[in-house]
């Protein structure tokens, strides 16, 4: 990848780039699937951690669960999750407007006071075009996209995933270097000029 290549994936429509890591051990719980599927998310997350070095945990010492994965049918059940309005600020107005448009999926990050990434809210409505995916492609594609803050429009025309021959679904090879490469420990948590996206291609080479 080309050092525009990179910025584009942290450059938002407005044109700011911001680019943010988490700052502490992913601790998920998954909401509204069996037990096979936990598995796959979980499994997902594990694969994902141990290709960019970054910590997993049983539990959050602040959060308990600081990564919260819901599968769902309607926007509307959001609203009855017991503490998910306290945890989300405007949590009706975003579920009036995710239900108008429509939308299958949808992330919110919360962030510490250095800017790393604290907890992420993943929502994920399964309707027919969601439903169609398998498991793994699905969980892996979410784990990416939980992984960093990425561009809203990162990956609008192109996945996160590729295929191998055998049909196998993997992480794009690409992808997966600017993961390795932002958790770098000598990378910041947190980036908001476009000249992090220079260091991050230097260590895709």
């Amino acid at each position: 990848m080309q050092p525009a290549d990179v910025e584009a994936l942290f450059t938002r429509k407005d044109g700011t780039y911001f680019c943010a890591r988490w700052g502490r051990p992913i601790a998920p719980i998954v909401f509204g699937v069996d037990d096979a599927t936990l598995q796959v998310v979980k499994g997902a997350f594990e694969a994902v951690c141990a290709l960019s070095g970054h910590q997993m945990a049983e539990t959050d010492p602040e959060l308990g669960a600081n990564t919260m994965v819901f599968f769902f049918r309607d926007w509307q059940e959001l609203l009855s999750v017991p503490d998910l309005g306290r945890m989300i600020d405007g949590l009706e107005p975003l579920v009036a407007r995710l239900s108008a448009a429509e939308a299958n999926q949808y992330r919110v990050f919360r962030f510490d006071t250095d800017g790393a990434i604290q907890a992420c809210f993943i929502f994920l409505r399964m309707d027919a075009e969601m439903s169609a995916l398998p498991a793994e492609t699905l969980a892996l594609s979410q784990v990416v996209q939980a992984m960093l803050v990425w561009s809203d429009q990162a990956f609008a025309s192109r996945s996160p995933l590729g295929q191998l021959e055998n049909g196998h679904i993997v992480l794009r090879p690409d992808i997966a270097g600017v993961i390795r490469a932002a958790y770098d420990p000598v990378m910041p948590s947190v980036a908001q000029d476009p000249s992090h996206a220079l260091r991050l291609a230097a260590r895709l080479k």
